[in-house]
């Protein structure tokens, strides 16, 4: 039934609209994780991961109809030019639909009584920004603690460890997609989740700041996820196709040739956001 709430067809007209979907599938997964699972012993220690869970389920019949709706064009329409500007309209859908994951996970990290929702999503940030006190960092943001400075990096090194972990991040994405064309979603709900309890612990848990803390991390997070949600266009659209035809037809060959020239077009977006967030961010926060 969900799926039947907004085609891909109409995304690309209305792609704004998916920022509704998204507030709505993220704070659906939110309560039933709540509701369901907060009171076992067991899978509540798992809160985080479920969460994604449910919210990738309800994102799946989207993702995986908007993906083969973008193999079609691939056929129909000719020039790089012209189908690149075909899928951005796609791309847009994607971009809203995560907005919408992460205002709504924000909004619950700091609405909730307990952090359990996002242990795991803590932890992950705790492992990038204070490995070398990740047990102290987990108790401080597990209670909504303050905030600890991190071992300093020149920018070029902080610029090249951000950046390798973004391209590993994107090959596992277009890994992802390859295998079961929707299948990258899981990856960017868990980011979605991710850069939430970040906005939550740079906001300190207040409301009011939720959309400063929203702005901290999109100025770069949007480029970054756009180039993510490009990956997973890419392989998506390959997956489709090798099932849909001949791999030694022209229309392949056609359809493999556009997923380079986005993998291609990811990497260079990768690569800007890359600068945007270490040498842009840190000047407006």
């Amino acid at each position: 039934m969900l799926e039947m709430i907004l085609s891909p067809r109409k995304a690309e007209r209305e792609p704004w609209e998916m920022l509704f979907i998204g507030i709505f599938y993220a704070t659906l997964s939110i309560l039933l994780v709540n509701w369901i699972f907060a009171g076992d012993a067991v899978l509540s220690k798992y809160s985080g991961i479920l969460v994604v869970t449910f919210t990738v389920m309800f994102s799946i019949p989207f993702m995986y109809y908007a993906i083969k709706n973008e193999e079609e064009k691939d056929i129909k329409y000719e020039g790089m030019f012209k189908i690149i500007k075909e899928h951005m309209k796609a791309l847009y859908s994607f971009l809203f639909l995560f907005l919408g994951f992460i205002i709504a996970f924000s909004f619950w990290y700091m609405v909730l009584a307990s952090n359990m929702s996002f242990k795991a999503q803590i932890e992950t940030y705790c492992m990038i920004n204070r490995p070398a006190n990740f047990n102290e960092c987990v108790a401080d943001y597990g209670v909504k603690g303050k905030t600890t400075p991190t071992a300093f990096l020149t920018a070029k090194e902080k610029f090249f460890m951000i950046f390798a972990n973004n391209i590993y991040v994107l090959i596992f994405t277009l890994v992802f997609s390859l295998i079961f064309g929707a299948g990258a979603i899981f990856v960017l709900a868990w980011n979605a989740s991710v850069i939430a309890a970040a906005v939550g612990i740079f906001s300190k848990s207040n409301l009011y700041d939720l959309p400063l803390g929203i702005a901290r991390f999109m100025i770069h997070g949007l480029p970054e996820i756009a180039a993510y949600f490009i990956a997973a266009l890419a392989g998506g659209i390959v997956s489709i196709a090798v099932i849909k035809h001949d791999i030694r037809s022209d229309k392949f060959w056609n359809i493999l040739q556009d997923s380079l020239n986005l993998l291609i077009l990811a990497v260079i977006v990768l690569f800007i956001a890359g600068l945007i967030e270490v040498f842009i961010t840190p000047l407006l926060f």
